[in-house]
């Protein structure tokens, strides 16, 4: 499911619940087994007062990636240099994949000259 079909669909189910409960935990099966399997967290270091740019570049050719359900890069707010990304994929494969794709590559291309380096890196599984 993309990011807009799990907001529409979480909409819809708080409709369906009041109109058909049934159907309601029919549809809530079934998102349960479209729900994200894989999830990533990571810190990426700017270089100093680069942040901003970065996080533009990351941001611009996020919204077309099979299998993503979020992408989110936010600033830390205690390292003015740090940015998080925190993603939501259905699989790990997805994932993978999605780092071959045209617009995530030009990111990369345009991104690694303000990097810093990369902090922490956690793997989970979305519960």
């Amino acid at each position: 499911m993309t990011r807009r079909e799990v907001a529409t669909a979480g909409a819809g189910l708080a409709l369906l619940a009041l109109a058909a409960p049934g159907l309601a935990a029919t549809e809530t099966r079934r998102m349960e087994e479209e729900k994200p399997h894989y999830g990533l967290i990571g810190q990426i270091k700017a270089l100093p007062g680069k942040r901003d740019d970065l996080i533009a570049i990351l941001t611009e050719g996020s919204g077309e990636m099979p299998g993503n359900v979020a992408y989110i890069v936010g600033a830390d707010v205690a390292d003015a240099d740090s940015i998080w990304i925190t993603e939501l994929w259905m699989t790990k494969e997805a994932h993978a994949a999605s780092l071959k794709l045209p617009k995530v590559q030009e990111a990369i291309k345009y991104g690694r000259p303000l990097m810093a380096g990369f902090g922490v890196r956690v793997e989970f599984v979305p519960g």
